[in-house]
């Protein structure tokens, strides 16, 4: 998602990722199988896979623009922080995470943490609004799958209730990057530092 220079591959990508965490957490609910968890698991899927990537279409071809997928950084400074971020979670800092589970689950959880890192040094690093909504959405996958690598329980309500936040914050980021366009001709953040009141 860092070096992605298209917005559609970008939203591509953020679909790869939630169709992975989808299934990881599809597996988790099979071994334990419940009715209730397989629904939210089917919810989850058709929010993060179906329904947010075509409001994220709908926004680009409504603006027929292509968003800016800038950074502040250039590419190989931005892999390069990547990979500082996903080494300093292997550094002796975050090793008491890992203790959190099993030997064999620690590396993933860890690898949880460097998603979730990742997802917030992309948010900070692209210039435009677009790459900022799905950085956001990536943390929650990142968030999504330290939970459920964690053994964190949550009730079905509660992961409802996270898939509606979402929805409902995927709906209000579309329109308001709708308005910021109308209102400025562009979604690059870079370019709304010196706004003024009049």
């Amino acid at each position: 998602m860092h070096i992605s220079r298209k917005s559609s591959s970008l939203i591509y990508l953020y679909v790869v990722q939630s169709v992975v965490i989808t299934l990881a957490l599809l597996m988790l609910t099979l071994k334990n199988p419940s009715w209730p968890l397989i629904l939210v698991v089917l919810v989850m899927f058709t929010v993060k896979v179906l329904v947010s990537p075509s409001f994220f279409f709908k926004l680009i071809q409504k603006h027929q623009v292509r968003f800016s997928l800038s950074s502040y950084l250039n590419t190989p400074l931005t892999l390069i922080g990547v990979v500082i971020l996903t080494a300093i979670t292997h550094a002796s800092f975050f090793r008491p995470i890992a203790g959190l589970v099993s030997v064999a689950k620690g590396n993933t959880l860890l690898l949880a943490v460097a998603v979730i890192l990742i997802s917030l040094f992309l948010i900070i690093n692209r210039r435009g609004a677009l790459p900022q909504m799905l950085g956001i959405l990536s943390l929650e996958n990142g968030i999504v799958a330290f939970a459920a690598v964690a053994g964190l329980e949550q009730t079905p309500g509660l992961q409802l209730g996270i898939i509606f936040d979402i929805f409902v914050w995927v709906v209000i980021a579309n329109v308001f990057a709708s308005m910021i366009y109308k209102q400025f001709g562009s979604l690059d953040v870079a370019s709304m530092t010196h706004l003024k009141e009049e």
